[in-house]
C-alpha cells in the first residue's frame, strides 16, 4: 500500500535535524564496531542521584496517597519548597500559589510556553549559540525566529544595542541563558539590569533559563533574573535538577516568576498532562533542601575536570578560556575545519564524542562543545587517543604530529 498520503503536521517540516539524535546514530555504529566511546557529547551527568533523594523516593513510593494523580499545578510541598529555595539563594520572594509551577523537566516547558505564548508569525528573539529548545520550542509553535548571533569578543552576551529598532519592537518573547549552554559564558548582574531595561521599553516577555544555578566555580555566583527589580513583572525563570542533582532521568524542574505567564503555561499543561508523579516531587523536596556540602562536592568535581581538560587541551595547542560556571568547555575546531566535520573527524578516529557548534545554530559554527561528564582518567585517555590520532589545535588544519 502507498502510504505517502501519511505526513506529519508543517510544524515537523520548520525544525532543523536534531543533531543530538544523528550523534546517537554514529555512536551505535561506533559501538558495534568495538570502539570504546568517551562520550563528551551530552549534558548528561555521571554521578549518581545523591542518597538521601533516593532514599525519599523509595518511602515515598510505599505510600499509597502519592499513587493517584498528582495536582496539575504539583504539590503545596513541593512548590513551597521552590520558592523557599529561591528566598534562600536570592532572597527573592515568591507567591507558592501561583508563582511557582513544577514540570517534566525545564526542557519539556521551554517548549510549551512558546506554545502556550507564540502565535504563528510571531517574532521571538533566541541568541545563537543557544539550548536548542530555546529556538525548537518557538518553531513548533510557528513563531519567526531572529537570531542574535553571539561573538566572543563580547563574551557571548547578547548585545542589546544591536538590535535594530524595528525587530525589538516587533519581538514578543526573548530566551536566553546564563550561565549559557553551549558556551559556558556567565554574564554580570549589569547585564541583566540592561536586558529587563531593554524589554521593559519594547515590551517583550523574557525567559531565562538558569539550569546551572548552582554549577558555579571560584566563588563565582550566578544570578537570577528574578533578582533585578521590574524583572518579575515581564518575566520567568527555568530551572531543573538534572545538572546539580545528578537526577537528568528523573524529569523534574520548575517555572517561577510572573503568574500570569506562569498560568498561562499550567492552563496549557493541564490539557497536555497530569504533572510529575507525587513521589517524585517528595524526592525533589529533598534535593533542594541537602546542606550545602553537597554542592561544594559537586562543585569541586567539575571545577577539578574543567582544570585537567583545560591543561590537556593547552598541551595540544588550544586556548580555552576557563569558565566560572556550567558543565563545558567551548573549543574553537581549527580555523577552516566545520564544526560537524571536526566532531566527526574526532569520533571516526578516536572514539570521543564531542557536540558540533552548530547543533545550536549557526552562531555556534566553528565550535564543539566538549561536557566534563567523565573522571580524569577518562579525559586522560582521551587526551591521549588526540595525542596519538594528531588531532590538536593548529589555525587552518588538521594536522598529524610527528608521534
Amino acid at each position: 500500500m502507498n502510504l505517502d498520503w501519511i505526513k506529519p503536521a508543517d510544524r515537523l517540516g520548520s525544525l532543523p535535524p536534531y543533531v543530538f539524535a544523528r550523534l546517537d546514530e554514529l555512536k551505535v555504529r561506533a559501538r558495534e564496531q568495538g570502539l570504546d566511546l568517551i562520550d563528551l557529547g551530552m549534558g548528561n551527568p555521571d554521578g549518581p542521584t545523591p542518597q538521601p533523594v533516593v532514599e525519599a523516593a523509595i518511602a515515598a513510593l510505599q505510600n499509597p496517597a502519592n499513587h493517584g494523580y498528582p495536582p496539575f499545578e504539583g504539590t503545596a510541598s513541593f512548590r513551597r519548597t521552590i520558592t523557599d529555595w529561591y528566598y534562600r539563594r536570592y532572597n527573592v520572594k515568591l507567591d507558592p500559589e501561583g508563582e511557582a509551577l513544577p514540570l517534566l523537566g525545564s526542557k519539556e516547558g521551554l517548549t510549551h510556553l512558546a506554545i502556550a505564548y507564540v502565535n504563528p508569525g510571531d517574532l521571538v528573539l533566541v541568541p545563537s549559540p543557544a539550548y536548542p529548545a530555546h529556538f525548537r520550542g518557538p518553531l513548533i509553535a510557528g513563531a519567526t525566529i531572529h537570531s542574535l548571533i553571539l561573538k566572543p569578543d563580547n563574551g557571548w552576551l547578547i548585545d542589546v544595542a544591536a538590535i535594530p529598532e524595528a525587530i525589538a519592537q516587533q519581538a514578543k518573547i526573548l530566551y536566553f541563558n546564563y550561565p549559557s549552554n553551549p558556551t559556558a559564558a556567565t554574564a554580570p548582574r549589569e547585564f541583566f539590569e540592561e536586558i529587563v531595561d531593554f524589554a521593559r521599553h519594547y515590551e517583550i516577555l523574557l525567559v531565562h533559563d538558569l539550569c546551572y544555578a548552582e554549577l558555579a566555580f571560584d566563588g563565582y555566583q550566578p544570578t537570577s533574573l528574578l533578582e533585578i527589580p521590574g524583572a518579575k513583572e515581564i518575566g520567568v525563570e527555568f530551572h531543573t535538577l538534572s545538572k546539580t542533582y545528578n537526577m537528568a532521568g528523573w524529569r523534574v524542574g520548575f517555572v517561577v516568576g510572573n503568574r500570569h505567564i506562569v498560568q498561562g503555561l499550567r492552563t496549557l499543561k493541564t490539557n497536555l498532562d497530569y504533572g510529575i508523579f507525587a513521589a517524585l516531587q517528595t524526592a525533589a523536596e529533598t534535593a533542594l533542601q541537602l546542606p550545602d556540602v553537597y554542592l561544594h562536592d559537586v562543585q569541586a568535581r567539575y571545577r577539578t575536570r574543567r582544570d585537567f581538560l583545560i591543561e590537556g587541551l593547552a598541551e595540544l595547542g588550544w586556548t580555552v578560556p576557563k569558565p566560572n560556571a556550567t558543565m563545558y568547555l567551548w573549543v574553537p575546531c581549527p580555523v577552516g575545519v566545520g564544526s560537524t566535520d571536526f566532531a566527526l573527524s574526532v569520533l571516526q578516529e578516536t572514539g570521543v564524542v564531542v557536540t558540533p557548534g552548530n547543533a545550536f545554530g549557526s552562531g555556534g559554527e566553528g565550535y564543539v562543545r566538549v561536557s566534563l561528564i567523565a573522571d580524569c582518567d577518562r579525559l586522560s585517555e582521551a587526551l591521549r587517543r588526540f595525542k596519538q590520532a594528531g588531532i590538536c589545535y593548529k589555525p587552518g588544519t588538521l594536522v598529524a604530529s610527528s608521534d
